[in-house]
């Protein structure tokens, strides 16, 4: 049996998850994507317990099919921008629909809907938090930046960076300890 958990993919929210499994003793396959492989059904009780575990460590039960959507698409473009070593250059709509099994416009209408930005956006967003962390760093220049980030150019990752931050990267660079990331839990 599945539950599905909202939460980012992140070490830190998959030890919250387990930790909160493990003081309900309920026995688990796999904690993934914003899934809970349990080997057993659990029970209303239980149900309620693990959501109330989860809530205090911001961390919440999805148990409708449209915000089940909304999380696994958002965890798809994390994963996929945050925590992916690969550099291949794809198409994130065809990416993400192969990835759900969902019809890609019908995902980006419910996106869209349910969150208020769409599917582009928020990927836009999350190169962006990428691209500062990245820069916070400061192993890489900015030309490997763009090329990491697949941006055709320094110029198209400068002109983006600005519009959602404000700042040009180098000027972001200068005053980096003083400029907050934004947590992807936040986004």
């Amino acid at each position: 049996m599945k539950i599905h958990i909202k939460f980012m993919v992140s070490l830190r929210c998959k030890m919250a998850v387990k930790e909160e499994l493990d003081k309900l003793k309920l026995k688990h396959t796999a904690i993934d994507l914003g899934e809970v492989a349990l080997k057993k059904n659990i029970s209303g009780d239980d149900r309620e317990l693990l959501r109330i575990g989860l809530l205090k460590k911001g961390l919440e039960l999805i148990d409708d099919k449209k915000s089940l959507l909304i999380a696994k698409t958002k965890t798809i473009i994390i994963e996929l921008i945050h925590y992916s070593e690969e550099n291949t250059k794809i198409n994130y709509s065809d990416y993400i629909s192969e990835k759900l099994n969902y019809n890609y416009n019908q995902l980006a209408t419910l996106f869209s809907e349910v969150t208020g930005t769409t599917i582009a956006n928020y990927i836009i967003i999350n190169k962006i938090e990428r691209v500062k962390e990245l820069l916070l760093y400061d192993e890489l220049s900015l030309t490997e930046i763009s090329h990491l980030m697949e941006y055709s150019s320094v110029a198209h990752l400068s002109s983006q960076f600005k519009r959602i931050t404000g700042l040009t990267p180098t000027y972001f660079k200068k005053i980096k300890k003083y400029k907050k990331r934004i947590m992807l839990e936040d986004l």
